[in-house]
């Protein structure tokens, strides 16, 4: 009866499942990865700037790589494009007409690159991050939250990617 216990046991362990957060994208040989300036096509210059500063921060709590910001003293990079940012209205005051919520709405095209290989070991284009924000509708006691949306997006976009990144997604 033993020996059928563990011949089970055996059979069970190649059942396909296996433990999140062992990468398969990134070799076993990296210790540096580059995170550049993104790039952008919009007039959103904040986001651009906050995105590569959340996934150094992401990294770095999450993984033993060093995080550079020299390509040319790094093992991967990172490069990023913001490809679109919006911010919209979603929802208004049905007597003033005046917008109650909002929405940004922002595009990435991503590439984690072996500098070694030129490999692209990561691609996402047209990555697609929302984040709602309430507007003030009293105009003494409004402050533009759009800010606040933007760096919550910013955060948003650094902990998917990492999570992508490192669980081979």
């Amino acid at each position: 009866m033993k020996k059928l216990l563990f011949a089970l046991a055996l059979a069970g362990a190649g059942c396909g499942y296996h433990v999140g957060g062992h990468s398969e994208v990134i070799p076993k040989d990296v210790k540096t990865i580059a995170i550049p300036a993104f790039s952008t096509v919009t007039t959103q210059y904040r986001l651009a700037r906050l995105l590569p500063a959340d996934l150094t921060r992401e990294f770095i709590s999450r993984t033993r790589y060093t995080i550079v910001a020299d390509p040319a003293g790094a093992d991967l990079v990172l490069n990023g494009v913001l490809a679109n940012y919006g911010a919209y209205g979603t929802t208004s005051d049905p007597v003033t007409g005046r917008a109650t919520s909002g929405q940004v709405v922002v595009t990435l095209n991503l590439t984690l690159t072996d500098r070694r290989s030129g490999k692209a070991l990561y691609t996402q284009k047209g990555l697609e991050f929302r984040e709602r924000y309430e507007i003030s509708t009293n105009p003494q006691n409004y402050f533009d939250e759009t800010a606040t949306a933007v760096a919550r997006v910013s955060q948003n976009v650094a902990r998917k990617v990492v999570t992508d990144i490192l669980e081979a997604f």
